[in-house]
């Protein structure tokens, strides 16, 4: 039986239809700190929704604080892990939220966090299989964010590992996956191949290099989407870069090439 209520909330975070995801994590605020300052936070969402972000990813209580117009325009996926660079364990994370409260929230999605080979990764694998079991009680999409993270992980972009870390996460009922992009590039091919269920790739080039040549690339190795937060808000121009990352995963018009030359929101 096709399960309606989680078909309608998948096809809020694709609203283009072709079943790419463009999710713009603003989640760091527990792990490291504000995003932006608090006058530029409504100016920040603004500019991704507008850029065309298919979804955001925040906390439940940062997600009571984003207009309800803007959320008419963009998916919301509530994250329910958490843990900071502070603690005695900086791989350890713990659940925060419940699914019902994503809910209440009108959420679209849930996501949980894993890193595998940490420390507490059977306490980690342990919320994520009770979190998929809850998401199945209420129709809600899960993404997961699962990495290969700790003490006895010696390189966490092997394609080997990371096509492992996809298929925990949808062993343990996980709709998409969120993954650390495997090394060469054109490797995640393989991850991708692996898994069945839609793989995003996180973040930006780990040497800091283009952007849109790597999201570029990662959408031809076959990747269902992008999962890019730091490079996106700590941009002079999220709204520009949101815009560039939107048509390279829906495959549209990559629009100017050229930087705008005033900054579109308060985000530094």
């Amino acid at each position: 039986m096709t399960d309606f209520g989680k078909t309608l909330r998948m096809r809020r975070l694709s609203p283009a239809g072709d079943g790419k995801f463009l999710f713009v994590p603003l989640d760091h605020s527990v792990s490291d700190g504000p995003v932006v300052p608090r006058a530029g936070w409504e100016e920040l969402v603004r500019a991704l929704v507008d850029g065309g972000a298919d979804a955001v990813v925040v906390h439940k209580g940062r997600a009571r604080t984003i207009a309800p117009e803007l959320l008419g325009r963009c998916g919301l996926v509530v994250h329910l892990s958490a843990g900071t660079g502070h603690a005695a364990d900086a791989d350890a994370k713990v659940l925060v939220g419940e699914v019902e409260e994503a809910v209440r929230l009108g959420a679209d999605a849930v996501s949980v966090h894993v890193n595998l080979g940490s420390d507490t990764e059977h306490r980690q694998l342990r919320d994520l299989g009770a979190v998929a079991a809850s998401c199945d009680a209420w129709s809600m999409p899960l993404l997961a964010m699962i990495y290969p993270r700790g003490p006895r992980i010696a390189d966490p972009h092997d394609p080997v590992l990371l096509a492992h870390a996809v298929n925990i996460a949808a062993d343990l009922g996980a709709d998409l996956v969120k993954t650390s992009v495997a090394l060469p590039r054109e490797r995640m091919a393989e991850v991708v191949d692996s898994c069945p269920i839609p793989v995003l790739a996180a973040g930006g080039p780990p040497d800091g290099s283009d952007l849109i040549g790597h999201a570029t690339s990662l959408m031809l190795a076959g990747c269902s989407g992008l999962a890019v937060g730091r490079r996106v808000f700590s941009s002079s121009s999220p709204s520009w870069l949101t815009a560039r990352l939107a048509a390279v995963v829906h495959a549209a018009e990559p629009g100017p090439t050229t930087r705008p030359s005033t900054i579109a929101t308060g985000a530094s």
